[in-house]
């Protein structure tokens, strides 16, 4: 349950969050929200039209969190490595996986285009985001010119997703940690 200070809205909007996290879009019922939320079906009718606009609302809201983490890993000043090695090595649950990234998983998710539509988007902006930071090590002479920066941006975002099915997998973070050790090296600038 959450705070009472907590807004209904958010309250809905924050069940709805973990349901899809943990559930899915079919696990995430009107009822399973309105239990978590403790909001009444009245409650969760007055604010959102139904359940896809509640589970968009959601999603959105994950999607700008993750979003931010990102950008704090991105922002941090240094290296282009410094910055891609922050954020492969920020702090993550490895064996719950990717809230924007299981939302791919999910068949319901992805046949609807106003449900994807943010999930595309993050995904794409990250890519560009790493990208950019890629460019950005080549130009300083940091990478070496046979890097091509939206492959390896490609590539930074599929050793994660990859790395939390791996974890899930084994039941244990190690097979992420592995993954990201390994593309760590690959990446890291060569000294004379």
């Amino acid at each position: 349950m959450y705070s009472t200070a907590m807004s209904t809205p958010e309250r809905l909007i924050e069940a709805t969050r973990e349901l899809l996290w943990d559930r899915g879009y079919v696990g995430a019922s009107p009822k399973a929200i309105q239990q978590r939320s403790g909001a009444g079906q009245g409650s969760m009718y007055h604010h959102f039209t139904g359940k896809p606009d509640l589970a968009l609302a959601a999603i959105r809201r994950t999607a700008d969190e993750l979003r931010a983490s990102a950008e704090a890993s991105f922002g941090g000043g240094g290296t282009a490595y410094e910055r891609i090695r922050g954020y492969l090595l920020r702090q993550r649950d490895a064996l719950r996986g990717c809230p924007v990234g299981r939302l791919t998983m999910d068949p319901d998710v992805i046949a609807s285009d106003a449900l994807r539509a943010p999930v595309t988007e993050t995904v794409d902006w990250l890519r560009g985001e790493l990208a950019r930071i890629v460019q950005e090590g080549l130009d300083a002479g940091e990478f070496s010119a046979p890097l091509v920066p939206e492959e390896i941006a490609a590539t930074v975002v599929a050793t994660v997703q990859g790395g939390y099915v791996l974890a899930r997998a084994s039941g244990s973070p190690a097979a992420f940690d592995a993954g990201v050790r390994g593309l760590l090296a690959l990446l890291a600038p060569r000294t004379p």
